[in-house]
């Protein structure tokens, strides 16, 4: 059963429901200043700087713990379906799993649709992650993906595209509630439609055409991850709600990836909704999730086994 904490963001997932619903011709600035505050149910994780920074020429922010190591980094992709979203409204949540890995996190303001839709964020990201192993000189052995929703596809088109481009790619990857963009053929879509407070079939195939664009391939594997060869990945966390109409999305690409021989571990916890993760600070299931996440990735990345943080947030 969930926390009654958690009751929170199903609440703020039910008013801007029914503040476009009564608006249906709402301009796009107008949605994306109600997800600006996507973060608001965010507790202010403290004991952590943020800076502003040029990543190769993408906007991001790094937030950085105190006392965290520096020789290695999570790369956040922020959520929002390509269109909504920013480095700001996601600050906080990525900087509670930054604290509980013990690392900086540089996220990332990438481009978004329909101004600029695929490959306009994979393009962003992929500079991005170029800037930490060139100009941060990280090794991409302390470097893992992140992110949430449309970001979670992201942190795995990002390691397809480095890999067509020949890079290295980094130590794993931890997509949370990851869309997998236009196909909305997962059996979740119908059997959790009622739960889902935010995200439906026709939520997602608006932003999906908004993202691809009206001549772009949405089997693309670079914009879907269900569609990515994951021979040779590394290792996956994938983090899902399974109350969310997108559970089959993290099921489907899980299925895929272990196929492929990658290490895969797929987290789906009771009750939550998309991207709960979000009431870090607030909610059990929230910190929870994010402690798990951190447990696994700390020995990928080098880390020891406890946090700055005693391994809580």
């Amino acid at each position: 059963m969930a926390s009654i904490q958690s009751a929170e963001l199903t609440q703020l997932y039910a008013s801007w429901g029914t503040r476009m619903r009564e608006n249906p011709d709402m301009p796009l600035e107008d949605i994306r200043r109600i997800f600006s505050h996507w973060g608001d149910v965010t507790a202010e994780p403290g004991g952590v700087d943020y800076i502003e920074v040029d990543a190769g020429g993408v906007p991001a922010m790094w937030a950085i713990p105190k006392g965290a190591a520096q020789d290695c980094a999570l790369l956040c992709s922020h959520g929002g379906g390509y269109v909504m979203g920013s480095m700001f409204s996601h600050r906080k949540m990525f900087a509670h799993i930054a604290k509980a890995v013990g690392c900086r996190a540089l996220i990332v303001d990438y481009r978004r649709a329909p101004e600029n839709p695929h490959p306009g964020p994979l393009t962003d990201m992929l500079m991005a992650y170029e800037w930490l192993l060139k100009t941060e000189r990280l090794n991409p052995a302390r470097v893992a993906l992140t992110g949430d929703s449309a970001g979670g596809a992201l942190a795995l088109t990002t390691i397809a595209a480095a890999r067509e481009k020949g890079l290295p790619l980094p130590a794993a990857a931890m997509p949370m509630s990851l869309w997998a963009g236009l196909d909305t053929s997962g059996e979740s879509y119908d059997t959790n439609a009622a739960r889902d407070a935010l995200v439906s079939r026709d939520t997602t195939n608006a932003l999906g055409s908004l993202f691809v664009g009206p001549d772009g391939d949405p089997k693309h594997p670079h914009a879907n991850p269900l569609y990515i060869d994951y021979h040779g990945f590394p290792p996956l966390y994938m983090t899902v709600g399974d109350a969310e109409v997108l559970l089959d999305d993290s099921r489907r690409i899980a299925s895929r990836a272990k196929a492929a021989g990658v290490e895969v571990k797929i987290d789906q916890v009771p009750d939550m909704q998309h991207v709960f993760q979000f009431l870090a600070g607030t909610a059990p299931e929230a910190d929870a999730a994010i402690n798990s996440m951190a447990a696994w990735v700390r020995p990928k990345l080098g880390l020891g086994s406890s946090t700055i943080g005693g391994g809580d947030l």
